[in-house]
């Protein structure tokens, strides 16, 4: 009996895990886990050092990666799977704490609220948003034009962030990628509140929008973005070409994606950081796929201070 009840609360931070709980309140649920997260954190960010930060990240990675497999092992030792959920926990710890970090480098802001004025608030939602936080197609003449005299640019993404906002789509990336993805059958997952899928199925795209629906405490999702995991889209579906926007950090489903038959083309937008977006464990080790950064898609990626980066992987052919 005391072995199921350990059991159920591993599933239930597991589950709590899923629905991307905060710094702050992962912090308040596991203080000795932040502690050694943030001591091991705290020495290599006061070593001005990028790559001992990159080394930490692909070696917390790592022990993730064997957390998982432990977890998945069934019914394993209880100390095992409870060392398996910590290594979880301070993964995700150090991910947020190493994305608060570059936000405050990136904005200046180090503690309150990030606020717009009057002027810079309604230059952004002219510039950026058809209506609230709809996010619609930008035009390059006009961010070029505007977007330098919006002075306090800098707070933009930091306070859209916690809608799932992580970057603008221009108009000629989206007439880019149209072109790319063609008449393919396509899918997105982890589709967010679908905007990508959106802007490309109006320039014709024939794309299904896919995601699991975790973050329901912070997005809207529309009808077209169906509720469906991604391993499970992709087997189900059997897309040409799939295309994922800012992809968790050490996310499990990508690898899902090098595995499917059917796919002959995975457009990865995310970041030029490889701590901050996507699986590069799994990008790294795949074999199917050829594996490039497309610089002339990553400039129509907005804004260019976010130094984005959008990767194309081709399968291999014989």
């Amino acid at each position: 009996m005391l072995e199921d009840r350990h059991e159920a609360t591993h599933e239930t931070t597991l589950r709590w895990l899923q629905t991307q709980p905060t710094l702050k309140a992962l912090c308040a649920a596991y203080p000795e886990e932040w502690q050694t997260a943030q001591a091991e954190l705290a020495t290599i960010i006061e070593g001005g050092d990028p790559a001992a930060l990159k080394r930490h990240m692909e070696r917390s990675a790592r022990l993730c990666a064997a957390a998982v497999k432990t977890l998945q092992a069934g019914r394993s030792e209880r100390k095992r799977r409870e060392r398996a959920v910590a290594q979880l926990i301070r993964d995700r710890m150090t991910q947020l704490a190493i994305k608060n970090h570059l936000l405050s480098a990136a904005t200046g802001v180090r503690s309150g609220k990030l606020r717009f004025n009057l002027v810079n608030g309604t230059l952004a939602q002219k510039l950026l948003f058809a209506r609230g936080l709809e996010r619609k197609p930008v035009s390059l003449f006009w961010f070029r034009l505007v977007w330098p005299l919006i002075w306090q640019r800098r707070r933009l993404l930091p306070m859209v962030e916690t809608k799932g906002i992580y970057c603008f789509y221009s108009r000629a990336l989206i007439v880019a990628l149209a072109k790319l993805m063609g008449e393919r059958s396509c899918l997105e997952i982890a589709a967010g509140d679908g905007t990508l899928a959106r802007f490309l199925a109006e320039a014709g795209v024939a794309i299904v929008a896919t995601d699991n629906h975790t973050w329901q405490h912070a997005v809207r999702y529309p009808a077209a973005v169906i509720r469906q995991e991604a391993q499970e889209a992709l087997a189900t579906r059997a897309p040409e070409v799939v295309i994922c926007s800012w992809p968790p950090t050490g996310n499990p489903f990508e690898q899902q994606v090098f595995k499917t038959p059917s796919v002959l083309l995975y457009i990865v937008i995310g970041s030029r950081h490889q701590f901050a977006a996507g699986n590069w464990h799994d990008y790294r080790h795949q074999a199917a796929f050829s594996f490039e950064l497309d610089e002339k898609l990553s400039r129509l990626v907005l804004p260019p201070e976010l130094q984005s980066a959008v990767y194309l992987f081709r399968r291999k052919t014989v």
